[in-house]
């Protein structure tokens, strides 16, 4: 186990991430853009608001990794399975408390069950699991996080 196959594995997992992602997007699988989302908290221009959401999203993807690697050798064991099962729960807080209850408190153009339309423009809260964005979003999302913590526990398993 190395911090840098935390690193290297964080980046190519990131990558994994979010080409999965934009792929389901693309195929209409799904209408979230979690890169999207991320970067209108800071930017109400579309085209800022993506390139900033981004470079948040793979931030955040090092970060994640960092917290596995932090994991791994806290309970003395690693490996690709080990990421997949991390990756799975990685994706089920994601689309629970992470992107369902935490960012509609700080996003301030995200609408909230309790928000009243009229008041402001406001994106669409993702709901449990994301499912506002689409039926087939959980399982899109909780795929892709899996195939994170996969790439992930594989990098950070390698010797170093």
């Amino acid at each position: 186990m190395s911090i840098w196959g935390a690193i290297a594995g964080g980046f190519a997992g990131t990558l994994v991430l979010t080409t999965a992602l934009r792929a389901a997007n693309e195929l209409n699988l799904t209408r979230m853009d979690l890169p999207f989302l991320l970067g209108t908290a800071f930017s109400t221009d579309r085209t800022h608001a993506k390139a900033l959401g981004y470079a948040l999203h793979f931030v955040a993807g090092l970060v994640f990794a960092l917290i596995y690697y932090a994991i791994f050798l806290a309970i003395g064991h690693s490996g690709w399975w080990l990421g997949a099962i991390f990756g799975l729960a990685h994706g089920l807080f994601s689309g629970t408390a992470l992107v369902n209850v935490l960012l509609p408190l700080i996003h301030p153009r995200m609408g909230t069950p309790s928000t009243a339309a009229p008041a402001v423009a406001l994106l669409e809260p993702p709901g449990f699991m994301m499912l506002n964005y689409g039926s087939q979003t959980p399982l899109v999302s909780l795929i892709a996080h899996v195939a994170y913590g996969t790439v992930v526990g594989g990098f950070i398993s390698l010797p170093g």
